[in-house]
């Protein structure tokens, strides 16, 4: 008699839930009075942000970009970058932190935009992230599913 009929069967497990069902997803982030639409990539930590949304918080800048707490747990993956690029929306583990960046960091060296540690790079505005420059620290933030 074979074994296997015994065993249970187990369906192999997706990486990505964007994988699983090809489904761009995108998000709202607005701070303050602004708002940005992103798209997010198929990675583990946009499922896991993702799974978490909606999100609300309070803002906090750091040169061109800002940041927020959340309360999303996980490490870093193979996106992770200390570089970014404008419009990038990482998490950076550490801290426990979403962040979207348009512009140069206090720490930043000439032609690049520096973070404070490598981060996970998990979606990427689909505008023009520095409209979010008037934001100051303090105010509300949202992030939620769009659509």
């Amino acid at each position: 008699m074979p074994t296997n009929i015994l065993r249970k069967v187990n369906k192999p497990k997706t990486r990505s839930l964007a994988k699983s069902g090809s489904v761009r997803r995108h998000a709202i982030l607005r701070a303050g009075r602004f708002s940005v639409q992103i798209a997010l990539h198929e990675t583990m930590t946009a499922d896991l942000i993702w799974r978490a949304l909606p999100l609300f918080s309070v803002v906090e800048t750091w040169g061109g970009s800002l940041h927020f707490d959340t309360p999303v747990r996980g490490g870093r993956d193979r996106t992770a970058r200390l570089n970014a690029q404008p419009g990038d929306v990482c998490f950076w583990s550490e801290d426990e932190r979403i962040m979207i960046v348009w512009g140069a960091t206090p720490i930043s060296r000439a032609n690049e935009i520096r973070l404070m540690r490598p981060c996970n790079i998990w979606g990427h505005a689909i505008e023009d992230a520095s409209v979010l420059s008037p934001v100051t620290a303090g105010e509300k933030v949202a992030l939620e599913r769009l659509g």
